[in-house]
């Protein structure tokens, strides 16, 4: 637990942080860091406030931040606000019970009479338009909430944007500019071309292209628009009635002329709101712009006006965000973890975090020279970012939040878990280290578990606790021990029956007949996971021709090379490797199916998000199963990237590099086109 000391001094940091995030946000539409991050870093800030100080800073209050000397200023003629966020349906609900409490006070309104409407939480920038005798006369951006900036001049390019309405009122409406993603994807390729620096998004790219103050390029970018509210209204001499609603005012805007998004919705419960919520997150990837959450505001205007502001958002209204694939946290320590072929991965563990619908605790450091990179250390304040089930990773360090007297974090010499003294060596021409001697008791059973598991024998029920009782009763030394168990053997121990015990020998017998490339994924051979397994027993189709190839022959094929070929010779030529394999092989039989030919040959395909249907295990096999090749990253040699539910850089790095994107659902219809 932090001193009171250093809660306040952190308080300091943070607030300074936030202002200055603010600033490069909302003024100088140049953010450093993602919204998710921001969200993180605001909320901390907010919550040691109330906890320390019992109220918040103008820091926590401001809506925006005040506007640059580019443009000219103009005070809004009403107040702009920007809502608060909620992360989860608990959260929702506690909103939920202060709305009705609040009007119950106010006007004793039974809260059960309350609806909602639910709209896209556009993720772009907010444009406030005013109209005359129906005739388009100002736009301005949000600025501080106060006082915006004047940008009629750039927004008047945008053809969403009526120049005249279909009735001859005044009025004062909201929206959000925002850029298609084929136009984001047009705009950076120019730049690239012209040697400019890349719009980081979309919201960036929308917003530097509103604030130009040559319109013609505004004007060559194709912004768009959508318009979501009325601020404020004067019908005049025309047939039409003030809205006593939401959903009212979303039908009038579009009676007028005005782009207003199709998919709002009203939702009679709270429970609706979450109902929309959900589909929406499933499908976001569908829709035009950007979204990171949905807006949910309460459809009576009367209860609104009864509700009204905080200093700093409508009470009546609330962002409810979707799980966020970047948060901030910080490293507790810095553990080291030695895998089963000896190379050891730094493991920071991380001050618990919810990131992704799911609380993560640890995350990998990779190697010595990412943490040099990072510079990061033990109580540091880190971004971390998660895209669908990818491991999560540390992107930055906050430098400005370390404690004082932090120290550079050193790679020891010595790290338990290894043979011999533990003493561990950088391995050549990579950026890992590794056990000098590998002879552990702790790799032993990592390599054992291995063995058994999923990517390799995949023996159905035998799993770490059994290899564990197995080891521990001395009934196996050798990999083909395993296959020599009989039910006596096991029978027993630790309460095993006859039943199970018959089950586990059933399930080792069935795992006799092998694959070729799930037997050199179970040796534990360095380098050789299981794409690189594939990609040998495809290419030699034996064991027999694998073991005689030479090494210059492993490192001519495409997708070997030396690493890999020096590695499998050494495994190889190894006299105990030898000794264990031949009697292995006595109850294996081994086979090798080749892959089918068709669309899928010499395609490289990239997966990102949460798969539906398939399991990402399931999906690569069908890839190299047709022929095709899977990578972990996106580049300009990948044919396809195969997008599910919470796609995250990669979806975006592929729109970007102009690589084609498929659903799962085209995936599968891909595939199955090539099994007919």
């Amino acid at each position: 637990m932090k001193s009171e000391r250093e809660r306040r001094e952190r308080l300091k940091k943070l607030r300074k942080l936030v202002s200055y995030h603010q600033k490069l946000y909302h003024a100088d539409d140049n953010p450093e860091i993602s919204d998710a991050a921001y969200d993180a870093l605001y909320t901390e800030l907010r919550t040691l406030e109330n906890e320390l100080l019992g109220k918040e800073s103008q820091v926590t209050k401001a809506v925006g931040a005040l506007s640059t000397k580019a443009f000219s200023k103009i005070k809004h003629r009403v107040r702009q606000w920007s809502f608060d966020n909620v992360f989860n349906w608990s959260e929702l609900q506690s909103w939920e019970v202060k709305v009705k409490r609040f009007l119950y006070k106010a006007d004793s309104i039974n809260g059960n009479l309350l609806s909602y409407v639910a709209e896209h939480k556009i993720d772009g920038l907010k444009l406030i338009v005013e109209y005359k005798d129906g005739i388009l006369q100002r736009a301005s951006t949000r600025g501080d909430g106060v006082i915006g900036e004047d940008v009629t001049h750039t927004a008047y390019t945008i053809k969403d944007l009526p120049k005249k309405l279909n009735k001859n009122i005044d009025l004062i409406a909201v929206g959000e500019v925002w850029l298609k993603e084929s136009e984001f994807i047009r705009i950076n390729k120019d730049r690239e071309f012209k040697g400019e620096k890349l719009f980081a998004n979309r919201r960036n790219a929308a917003a530097g292209s509103l604030r130009q103050l040559d319109a013609k390029i505004t004007a060559a970018r194709n912004l768009s628009l959508t318009i979501y509210d009325l601020d404020w209204i004067d019908l005049k001499k025309e047939n039409l009635s003030v809205p006593s609603s939401q959903i009212e005012e979303l039908k009038l805007l579009k009676i007028l002329g005005f782009p207003v998004s199709p998919d709002y919705k009203l939702c009679a419960s709270l429970q609706a709101v979450e109902n929309y919520y959900k589909f929406w997150l499933q499908k976001k990837h569908n829709l035009p712009y950007e979204v990171d959450g949905i807006v949910i505001k309460v459809n009576d205007i009367k209860q609104q006006r009864m509700l009204g502001y905080t200093a700093k958002a409508p009470r009546y209204g609330i962002a409810y965000k979707f799980p966020s694939e970047e948060a901030t946290t910080v490293v507790e320590d810095i553990v080291f973890q030695v895998g089963r072929t000896g190379v050891i991965t730094p493991v920071a563990h991380l001050r618990p975090v919810r990131l992704s619908g799911s609380l993560v605790a640890r995350t990998t450091l990779h190697n010595e020279d990412n943490i040099k990179r990072l510079d990061v250390r033990v109580g540091d304040t880190v971004i971390i970012h998660k895209a669908g089930d990818v491991i999560p990773e540390v992107v930055s360090v906050l430098k400005e939040l370390r404690p004082d007297k932090s120290k550079s974090f050193k790679f020891p010499e010595k790290v338990i878990g290894c043979g011999g003294d533990g003493k561990i060596e950088r391995i050549p021409g990579e950026a890992a280290y590794r056990c000098v001697v590998r002879d552990s008791e702790q790799l032993r059973r990592q390599r054992w578990y291995y063995f058994v598991s999923k990517g390799a024998f995949n023996i159905d029920g035998v799993g770490p606790k059994i290899i564990d009782l197995l080891l521990d009763h001395n009934l196996i030394d050798t990999y083909a021990d395993l296959f020599s168990l009989t039910v006596g053997d096991i029978e027993n121990l630790s309460g095993h029956q006859e039943k199970s015990s018959q089950n586990i020998i059933d399930a080792i017998s069935k795992a006799r007949k092998v694959e070729l490339f799930r037997l050199l994924v179970s040796l534990s051979i360095d380098n050789v996971g299981e794409e690189m397994a594939r990609l040998l027993a495809n290419k030699f189709k034996t064991l027999e021709a694998l073991q005689k190839a030479t090494e210059e022959e492993l490192s001519t094929v495409h997708g070997i090379g030396e690493v890999v070929a020096q590695s499998l010779k050494k495994w190889f030529l190894n006299p105990d490797n030898k000794k264990n394999l031949k009697a292995l092989l006595k109850h294996l039989k081994i086979v090798n199916p080749s892959a089918v030919s068709g669309k899928l040959s010499g395609k490289t395909f990239v997966l990102t998000g949460t798969l539906t249907n398939l399991t990402r295990d399931e999906a690569k096999k069908l890839i190299v199963k047709h022929g095709g090749k899977v990578s972990g990253s996106v580049s300009t040699k990948t044919d396809y990237v195969v997008a599910g539910d919470k796609s995250g850089s990669k979806f975006t790095q592929a729109k970007s590099l102009g690589v084609e994107v498929i659903t799962e659902n085209n995936f599968i219809e891909m595939v199955s086109f090539n099994e007919t």
